[in-house]
């Protein structure tokens, strides 16, 4: 998250807006209202959505989240193709690090997924012309009241799932991809009472 952006947002946000309900915290309140469900196709962005889904695997996402400068830091500011060429003396580098999470496979993986991430974009042109294919190029909006009612994977999360470690890819079981899909935007799960729900804006 862009401090300046998410100082801008807290102190212009009013008190009384509705939104989903999992946000707490200032900063996943930021989060929320600025990035998650919002479209992307920015390959790097993409990139650092997919290291920090799969980092979160069994942890809550604030903890991701207060990591994200650390990280940004850590991966060569999530340049895939500088983190495809990490070696030894990298890996350890990131094992020392106290402002990631130092799980050694999900360090392992992050490094293996950039590799197969320019293998992606080498075969479609980008990352972002292939992971919306998934979704026919446009956004899935669903229309839910109840944080509840939320599911935890999908049909076209399990076909991303599939795709993924077929091309390489670790720590990209459907429900990570699924997180990862409503990060991205390919996915709205906005509640249909939250602002940020394309149906609120009517």
């Amino acid at each position: 998250m862009n401090a300046n952006a998410e100082n801008a947002l807290l102190a212009l946000r009013p008190a009384d807006v509705r939104r989903c309900a999992w946000p707490k915290s200032d900063l996943s309140i930021a989060y929320h209202d600025l990035e998650w469900g919002v479209p992307l196709h920015d390959d790097r962005k993409l990139f650092e959505f997919m290291v920090l889904d799969a980092a979160q695997a069994g942890l809550s996402w604030e903890t991701v989240l207060k990591k994200g400068q650390a990280y940004r830091m850590a991966f060569a500011q999530f340049d895939p193709a500088a983190v495809a060429r990490f070696g030894g003396r990298d890996f350890q580098r990131l094992m020392n690090d106290a402002g990631i999470i130092r799980n050694r496979l999900k360090i392992q993986s992050a490094i293996s997924c950039a590799a197969a991430f320019l293998k992606v974009q080498d075969e479609f042109g980008s990352f972002d012309a292939y992971i919306w294919r998934f979704v026919n190029g446009q956004p899935i909006v669903n229309h839910r009241r109840r944080h509840s009612s939320i599911p935890a994977r999908s049909r076209e999360s399990d076909r991303l799932s599939r795709d993924l470690k077929a091309r390489g890819f670790s720590f990209v079981g459907t429900t990570i991809c699924y997180a990862f899909m409503q990060a991205a935007g390919l996915v709205n799960d906005h509640l249909v009472t939250c602002f940020c729900h394309p149906e609120s804006r009517h």
